[in-house]
């Protein structure tokens, strides 16, 4: 395993956790830390040499599995939301996440998130934290998806959003199965970018009770 792709694995958790951290301080935007930061991370992840694109399945096959995945995200996202959105503390908590849009159009934050965040979230992640946790624990490949989930969802909940973790919950464990199951990151990429572009633009949030 190249050393790059491990000290990425073991910084980018701090790093996402950090700027988790500053957004919550309200030091800085949640769009423009992670409009820069995940993308960055992406770009380095590329760089270590160790990303799978379409793993054991055709590229048209990965994306259109991705595709599909990422609308269904939506459809249960939007399902669970429905139901239990109206809960005030998640709604008041998914109110606010939505807010803090306010400093960038709807269009530029739909394409950020959805062509450069998703992307980059994937390619780090599933991309090189994944195989680096493979790697160091020599075992199957679920063992190290459960491992890499776990990692992910503890890095999020330094945000303090119920949204941004429950996201985190159930997104990351679909896109670490899609990653898992395909053995690389298209999949992943695809869903994600689906699940996340929808979101900002249609976002499920009923008012509370």
């Amino acid at each position: 395993m190249p050393t790059g792709a491990v000290i990425l694995a073991f910084g980018a958790p701090l790093a996402v956790a950090a700027a988790w951290f500053a957004i919550r301080s309200r030091r800085t935007s949640l769009w423009v830390v992670n409009g820069i930061l995940l993308p960055i991370l992406g770009g380095l992840s590329l760089l270590t040499g160790v990303i799978e694109g379409s793993g054991v399945l055709e590229p048209v096959w990965a994306v259109f599995l991705g595709l599909t995945a990422g609308a269904g995200l939506y459809a249960t996202t939007a399902a669970f939301m429905a139901l239990a959105g109206r809960w005030p503390p998640l709604a008041r908590h998914t109110s606010a996440l939505y807010e803090s849009r306010t400093d960038v159009s709807l269009p530029v934050a739909v394409l950020v998130s959805a062509l450069l965040v998703a992307p980059g979230e994937e390619l780090v992640w599933r991309g090189v934290v994944l195989e680096v946790v493979r790697d160091g624990l020599g075992s199957s490949p679920l063992l190290a998806g459960v491992v890499g989930w776990a990692v992910y969802v503890g890095a999020n909940v330094v945000s303090g959003s119920m949204p941004i973790v429950l996201g985190a919950v159930v997104g990351g464990a679909v896109w670490t199965m899609l990653a898992v199951l395909s053995d690389g990151v298209l999949a992943s990429i695809a869903c994600h970018a689906v699940w996340t572009g929808l979101m900002v633009a249609f976002p499920p949030v009923p008012r509370p009770r």
